[in-house]
């Protein structure tokens, strides 16, 4: 049995990861989060795993903004793994307010990097970036891991800022830091301002969705969706089987997996049993903070042995199916 640090653990990721820690291993679990505007406790009530064995979780109240101190520190049982989640994520939040982002991903990694600096039997600490790092990727293109950053919103450059200072530690500190980034995570429980839970939301109420497009309102915005129990089953592989100092792509198969947005609002509409309603609206991020499409390569993952034999919209059906019989998480 290991002590598991999870931060952010009652976000929409972070409890996933609990929930896949709880049942794949014997780790004890602490879950470090400061409960904001995404986080939601009830999260890790509603897990069947948590009921179970809430004895192997421990809670702890602490906003990264602030180190680390010796009383926090006691709280945490001496780690051998943390598994860096928390984050600001908010593309919207991080136009209107840089600064707060700036704090939350750049000082906030810096804090978890400085305590991680003190424990003795520190086996691995992930920090968790995101494929906004690489900014737009054309038609067809899809980044590598050590590809040079191309942040185009405040979100993206924190999170950049964040990866180049774990970067910076391995180096300086010989901290044993892997560095993963994922593209669009899907899910139960996922907070209901995302496109899959608001789409299943307005179709169910007969609103109206909102395709993004770029200025031309010709092209339609595409992403690449992985399930949250998918990620969490990649990213424990990487954490035993990858090298520390490396940095892992999290995507399943991208050239299978992306989907524009109005063909996922359609997904999601015939399974619901409706008529999509929707009208395509100009991208703000045509020049403006949003990127219209992003790609990572997943070979070098593929490389180490991981790949899902999951099927999108097998995934999708049953969520969708999920949150029609869960409507309080719409």
């Amino acid at each position: 049995m290991k002590n598991v640090l999870v931060t952010g653990g009652v976000g929409f990721i972070g409890h996933h990861l609990v929930d896949y820690l709880l049942i794949n291993t014997d780790h004890h679990v602490t879950i470090l989060d400061r409960i904001d505007v995404s986080s939601n406790q009830n999260r890790i009530y509603d897990l069947l795993s948590y009921q179970i064995n809430r004895d192997r979780v421990t809670f702890v109240w602490h906003d990264l903004k602030a180190e680390i101190n010796s009383g926090v520190a006691k709280m945490l049982n001496e780690p051998s793994i943390i598994l860096h989640l928390a984050a600001g994520s908010h593309v919207d939040r991080s136009i209107d307010d840089p600064l707060s982002f700036v704090m939350d991903n750049v000082v906030g990694t810096c804090n978890i990097l400085n305590y991680a600096r003190t424990l003795p039997d520190l086996d691995r600490i992930v920090y968790f970036s995101t494929d906004e790092v690489f900014g737009s990727a054309d038609e067809g293109q899809w980044f590598d891991e050590w590809d040079r950053y191309n942040s185009g919103n405040p979100y993206s450059a924190s999170k950049a800022g964040g990866e180049e200072l774990a970067v910076a530690f391995h180096n300086t500190y010989a901290l044993p830091v892997i560095i993963t980034h994922c593209m669009n995570v899907y899910g139960e429980r996922q907070h209901s301002e995302k496109f899959i839970p608001s789409t299943v939301r307005k179709v169910m109420n007969d609103e109206t969705i909102q395709i993004h497009c770029d200025n031309r309102v010709e092209e339609i915005g595409s992403r690449v969706y992985m399930h949250a129990k998918e990620v969490c089953e990649a990213l424990m592989y990487i954490v035993e089987q990858g090298e520390v100092g490396e940095k892992y792509n999290i995507v399943s198969d991208g050239k299978n997996r992306e989907i524009d947005n109005l063909e996922m609002a359609q997904k999601i509409a015939d399974v619901v049993g409706k008529e999509l309603i929707y009208e395509k609206v100009v991208d703000r991020g045509s020049g403006l903070g949003y990127d219209i499409r992003y790609g990572l390569s997943g070979n070098k993952l593929r490389d180490l042995g991981w790949k899902s034999e999951e099927s999108l919209d097998d995934l999708l059906c049953e969520l969708v199916k999920w949150y029609m019989e869960n409507e309080k998480w719409l």
